[in-house]
C-alpha cells in the first residue's frame, strides 16, 4: 500500500524586512567638528599653570583691555587682542563641567542649525553671536579684569535662531516632525510672526527667566565657581534671533509658514 501523500505545506507569507533604525543622536559633521575643536583647546589645562593663564589672558574676553583711561597698562596679546578676542574666548573653558553645559544645549539647537546652515554658515554664525556676546559684555562690564570664557553666548544665538523654524509643523520641536534634515529645513516664521506665536514667547519667557535668575542670584557653575556671563547670553541670543534671516538659506513660502505652525498663534 502506498502511503499517503503529505499536505503540501504552505507558504509563510514573506514579512518585510524591518525599517533600520536611526541612532538615537547623531551629530551633523559640522557641529561634531565644532565640539572636538572645543574639546581639543581644553588640553590647555594640562600646560604649567603660568602659560595656562598666559593662553586665557590672550584669548579671553577682558573688558578692561579696551579701557581708554589707562595709561601704560599692556594687556597680553597687544592691539591685535582686541580684536581675536571678540571670538577666540567662545572656545575656551573653565572646566569639562563649562564644556557640558554648553555641548548639552548645543544637541538639539545646535544640531538642527548646523544642518540648515551647512558648515560655512554656521561657523560664521557661531562667530558673529559670540561677537554680540562680547559686546553686551563690554558694555556691561566697561572696567572687569576677569577675563570672560565660555560659548553660551553663541549658544544661546543657536537657541534663539533655532526657535524661528523649531515649532513649525514637521520641525524637530513640533507635535508632527519628520527625519532629522527635513526637520531642519522647513521653512521659517518671520521675526514678527514668530514673536506672536504662543510656543516662541513661552519659550522666550522661560529662557528669560532663567537666565535672570542665574544673574540676580549669581549662581556658579563648577567646581571653579565661574559666575555666570548672563548679559553676554542675552547678547548672543539677540543676535541669534534678529541676525537669524541673513545666514538662512531655506526660501520661506507665502505667508511666512503661517499655515504649516503646529499650534498657530493666539
Amino acid at each position: 500500500m502506498e502511503s499517503p501523500l503529505d499536505p503540501p505545506h504552505e507558504a509563510s507569507p514573506e514579512l518585510p524586512p524591518d525599517p533600520p533604525r536611526e541612532p538615537i543622536l547623531t551629530l551633523p559633521p559640522v557641529l561634531t567638528a565644532y565640539v572636538l575643536l572645543i574639546a581639543v583647546i581644553h588640553l590647555r589645562v594640562l600646560l604649567p599653570p603660568d602659560l595656562e593663564n598666559w593662553t586665557v589672558d590672550v584669548f579671553g574676553f577682558i573688558p578692561k583691555r579696551y579701557d581708554s583711561t589707562l595709561l601704560n597698562v599692556d594687556f597680553p596679546g597687544g592691539d591685535g587682542a582686541k580684536v581675536w578676542t571678540f571670538v577666540t574666548y567662545s572656545l575656551l573653558h573653565a572646566n569639562l563641567t563649562h564644556i557640558g553645559f554648553n555641548v548639552l544645549w548645543l544637541l538639539p539647537f545646535g544640531s538642527a542649525l548646523a544642518r540648515r546652515f551647512g558648515a560655512v554658515r554656521f561657523f560664521l554664525f557661531m562667530a558673529v553671536t559670540a561677537a554680540a556676546g562680547a559686546l553686551a559684555h563690554l558694555l556691561t562690564h566697561e572696567h572687569a579684569v576677569a577675563p570672560m570664557i565660555g560659548a553660551s553666548a553663541s549658544v544661546s544665538g543657536t537657541m534663539a535662531a533655532a526657535i524661528r523654524f523649531a515649532f513649525v509643523q514637521g520641525s524637530f520641536l513640533s507635535f508632527s516632525r519628520g527625519d532629522a534634515d527635513a526637520a531642519a529645513r522647513v521653512p521659517a516664521l518671520s521675526l514678527s510672526r514668530a514673536l506672536r506665536n504662543r510656543r516662541v514667547l513661552a519659550f522666550l519667557a522661560v529662557w528669560f527667566g532663567v537666565n535672570i535668575i542665574f544673574g540676580v542670584g549669581s549662581i556658579a557653575i563648577g567646581a571653579d565657581g565661574a559666575s555666570v556671563a548672563w548679559q553676554a547670553h542675552i547678547g548672543g541670543f539677540f543676535a541669534g534671533l534678529v541676525l537669524f534671516s541673513l545666514f538662512d538659506p531655506v526660501p520661506r513660502r507665502r505667508g511666512d509658514a503661517a499655515s504649516a505652525l503646529s499650534n498657530p498663534p493666539q
